[in-house]
């Protein structure tokens, strides 16, 4: 993420200031035209931050500048709204993706690498250790951008411009499984599929059973297939008429957790990610290789 600027004065800083009333937040008391409430509910947005992804009432109106009961109003109004969610079996609340959603309308000329990377970012963190854009070439799933925290530990090296066989990642599957399947089948029947580890699925039926799981539940699911150790759960960003243009993957160790809680833990926030890429590619003109200037 962006750092914030530090000595710059803002109306969010004024809204944390407290005490005396003097300086930048007199200023802005004695505007007419400023609507205070409005500067505390983003001073409470502003609360959080990369470091400080996940923060308590308390901390949330200490950063704010403003006391726990507004905090508290000002949480609850925003987790109505959808900016802020309260962490499951805890006192913490958090960001919700619909800020996003302010920030896409301001860059909603750019390409979805640009749009993807604050939603790879945040996807990114114990559990998971990457998280990828592909897109799809002929049989082949691209890599077009990608985030990194770990892997080291299992050799994996994937960088922008890496190809994937389509149909043994789950990058490649959740773009092939909205396809025509007729198509898909006659490409199987005339390929001989190749067996990347000992999970690979190289059997035509089997791979095409695995596209309607797909297409039925909205993402795919890669355990081991292409990389041994390595689980990947995947989900399309798709255009107006709900066709895949790019798909969005998380990848976690497959030692440590089971596939089923790798998939608990992955499903919702890369669906949720997915889609939100989505509607900001939709808004951006719903292309997904870089605009290059003519």
């Amino acid at each position: 993420m962006m750092p914030r600027a530090q000595t710059r004065p803002t109306l969010l800083s004024s809204a944390r200031a407290t005490g005396r009333g003097t300086g930048r937040e007199q200023t802005m008391s004695d505007d007419k035209s400023i609507v205070k409430s409005v500067a505390k509910a983003f001073a409470v947005l502003q609360s959080f931050s990369a470091e400080k992804p996940e923060l308590v009432l308390a901390d949330v109106a200490r950063g704010a500048g403003v006391d726990n009961a507004t905090a508290f109003r000002m949480l609850n109004t925003l987790v109505q709204l959808g900016y802020v969610e309260k962490v499951d079996d805890s006192r913490r609340f958090r960001l919700g993706f619909k800020c996003l959603d302010l920030g896409f309308n301001a860059i909603a000329r750019s390409d979805i690498r640009q749009l993807g990377r604050p939603l790879l970012r945040s996807l990114v963190g114990n559990t998971i250790e990457a998280a990828s854009l592909g897109v799809l070439d002929g049989d082949e799933a691209v890599y077009i951008e990608r985030i990194q925290a770990g892997l080291q530990r299992l050799a994996v090296d994937v960088r922008v411009g890496n190809r994937v066989p389509a149909y043994t990642s789950a990058l490649g599957r959740a773009m092939l499984a909205w396809l025509p399947f007729d198509s898909l089948r006659a490409w199987l029947a005339e390929h001989p599929l190749e067996r990347r580890t000992a999970h690979t699925l190289i059997d035509a039926d089997a791979v095409m059973a695995e596209l309607e799981r797909v297409r039925a539940q909205g993402y795919a699911v890669s355990d081991q297939e292409t990389v041994t150790g390595l689980r990947v759960l995947a989900a399309p960003i798709t255009d107006v008429d709900g066709m895949p243009i790019a798909a969005m993957s998380v990848a976690a160790p497959a030692f440590g957790h089971t596939l089923e809680a790798f998939v608990e833990e992955a499903r919702e926030i890369t669906c949720a990610a997915a889609a939100q890429l989505s509607s900001a590619v939709r808004a951006a003109g719903g292309t997904a290789i870089p605009k290059r200037n003519s």
